[in-house]
């Protein structure tokens, strides 16, 4: 407890370094476990700090099991217990082992049901670790299968740059599968729409996207 009460009366910044030392003392764990019993205040903390670490190390969080645990996270009432979870959750997802506990556990249709959010960060968030989820084939077609393609596409011009990249991103992902493609090839002209974001982020991401759904092999 002492931790969290440290965490309520200092700023803390997390860095690589200090990620790294977190992990280096197996504590990934007990903060992990953390978010069963502590209040809304520390949870947020925690899963702040999980997100930092997760960027360092995923495998003890996945071996403590964090992914059921963060998918309850992400129907909390609190905003930013959502958006954090779903952070925490696209950093879980960058390893294979990461991708396939998100799929077993069936989180991707969670995270579709989060990008109607009324919260931009929560959709940016969503979207995000969906485009790390879609990677593998299994992840896109649980993402096919929970429709995920037309709030996506709701996504692609988003009034949040974040929310438009990651959305796109994902869509890129999603049209690696032919029934994907086949459904996209009707909404190119929304990503030509985009070329001139005024995010040169989002508008490279625009012209990726067209290149992958105009592919023909």
């Amino acid at each position: 407890r002492k931790i969290f009460s440290n965490f309520r009366n200092s700023c803390f910044v997390w860095t690589k370094n200090g990620a790294a030392g977190i992990v280096e003392t197996n504590l990934i764990s007990s903060l992990v476990l953390k978010l069963k019993t502590e209040l809304d205040e520390i949870q947020e903390l925690i899963l702040d700090t999980l997100s930092g670490c997760l960027c360092v190390e995923a495998f003890e969080a996945l071996a403590t099991g964090a992914v059921p645990i963060l998918k309850e996270k992400l129907t909390h009432p609190s905003v930013a217990i959502r958006s954090k979870a779903a952070r925490a959750l696209l950093g879980i997802s960058v390893p294979l082992e990461g991708k396939n506990i998100v799929w077993n556990e069936e989180v991707i249709p969670v995270l579709v049901s989060l990008l109607e959010d009324s919260d931009p960060e929560v959709r940016a968030n969503a979207a995000g670790a969906l485009m790390y989820a879609t990677i593998t084939t299994q992840g896109k077609y649980a993402a096919l299968s929970a429709d995920a393609i037309p709030p996506l596409l709701k996504l692609v011009d988003d009034e949040t740059s974040k929310v438009r990249l990651n959305a796109i991103k994902t869509l890129t992902m999603l049209s690696e599968a032919p029934e994907g493609r086949k459904t996209l090839l009707n909404h190119v002209d929304l990503f030509r729409g985009q070329l001139n974001d005024s995010s040169e982020a989002v508008s490279r991401a625009a012209k990726i996207a067209i290149k992958v759904i105009e592919w023909k092999p």
